[in-house]
């Protein structure tokens, strides 16, 4: 018999998400969503399709019943939720919602209710958590944790040299709010863009990266004395955005503009919307470093792991759609195969202890195209 799998969210991601698991024989996928479009926008006529609100808590735990694994795909403002109504019904969840909330204040619940819940398993968050919880676990000291992620257009257009996936508002809340690092092995705050320096990356050449707030659950989970997360674009971006966040452009307070309400960030969020939408067939490619030392048996070690993806144009799929979707799909997986048992809410980083399911997870990606380059390396 086969999984019945339910994918909550047919955006960006779920499309894609709905298109691997449909083409594994072992699986029945179905996906949920208020927009009829993006329903549409699915295709595959193995997909069933579901308009629904997910945000209503009483047709959304009627309509997980029948179903053996749930996916949260659904947008961050609802995602925490959704999550909760789903581990009430009782269902095993993979979350890539990203919300603001802590999953973990759902653990005991989903203890409670036997269920097992991965959450964040995106690629950052994600695999940036799973890889450094598995470099960490090895170590008997973690001295410090470097993550550098970007998503970008391959082909450079001024003036921004850069497009998104998500919407422009998602994007710009990312550079107003405050990032949290790790210094001296405490939790410190300082203003997202900062802090600006340059890398070399294969495949790309010179980027800029800058503080943002993604540690997310590793600023808890894993002891470490220095961590951070940065964002990369091209050289020259953080100022530009800059510019515009010190003069008021991403203010939310409304203003009177010729007699009409309006705040400077919905008029700055709707000026960038098409400049910064990434178009169909545009190619997007995803960069991602993370680094980590510590000491093991009085010797430093360097874990290094780096990705380089891109647009796929035989599928049509994104680059950032592919290795967040397909990171959540062989989750699905794991979950499917019990190669992962533990109840309750489950952050990618603990799943980097277990060397079965990292490697599960990699091989996974491997064929779909997706590889983490790696090495470790002794620190003289």
């Amino acid at each position: 018999m086969k999984t019945k799998i339910l994918i909550l969210g047919a955006g960006l991601v779920g499309r894609p998400m709905a298109l691997d698991l449909v083409n594994d024989i072992s699986f029945d996928v179905d996906v949920a969503d208020i927009s009829e479009a993006q329903l549409k926008n699915i295709g595959d006529d193995r997909v069933q399709k579901i308009q629904a609100d997910l945000s209503n808590e009483t047709d959304l735990k009627t309509m997980v019943v029948p179903y053996d694994l749930i996916l949260n795909a659904v947008p961050g403002s609802i995602g925490f939720n959704t999550l909760k109504w789903c581990i009430e019904a009782g269902k095993d969840v993979v979350d890539i919602a990203f919300y603001p909330e802590d999953p973990l204040e759902l653990s005991e619940l989903a203890k409670a209710k036997n269920v097992r819940v991965i959450c964040d398993i995106g690629v950052a968050p994600g695999m940036s958590n799973m890889l450094t919880g598995y470099a960490a676990h090895q170590l008997d000291h973690v001295s410090k944790v470097d993550i550098y992620v970007g998503g970008l257009p391959k082909v450079r257009t001024k003036p921004w040299e850069y497009k998104a996936v998500f919407s422009p508002a998602d994007v710009i809340e990312e550079y107003t709010r405050p990032a949290r690092l790790v210094e001296h092995s405490n939790i410190v705050t300082k203003p997202a863009l900062t802090e600006i320096e340059l890398l070399e990356f294969e495949n790309v050449g010179t980027l800029e990266a800058f503080n943002s707030d993604g540690l997310r659950s590793l600023m808890f989970t894993i002891e470490a004395d220095q961590m951070r997360e940065k964002t990369l674009r091209y050289p020259g971006y953080a100022e530009k955005i800059k510019l515009l966040k010190n003069n008021g452009f991403f203010n939310s307070k409304v203003i009177d503009v010729s007699g009409k309400q309006v705040s400077p960030l919905e008029m700055t969020s709707k000026l960038l919307f098409d400049q910064w939408k990434l178009q169909s067939g545009e190619v997007d490619i995803t960069v991602m470093r993370i680094v980590i030392e510590g000491q093991k048996d009085g010797e430093l070690l360097r874990f290094q792991y780096d990705l380089y993806d891109e647009y796929d144009p035989e599928t049509g799929i994104h680059s950032m759609a592919r290795t967040t979707g397909y990171t959540a799909t062989m989750a699905i997986r794991l979950l499917n195969k019990g190669l992962y048992t533990t109840t309750g809410i489950t952050v990618p980083e603990f799943l980097g202890k277990e060397k079965k399911v990292v490697d599960f997870m990699l091989d996974g990606l491997i064929k779909r195209g997706i590889i983490y380059k790696s090495s470790v390396n002794k620190l003289v």
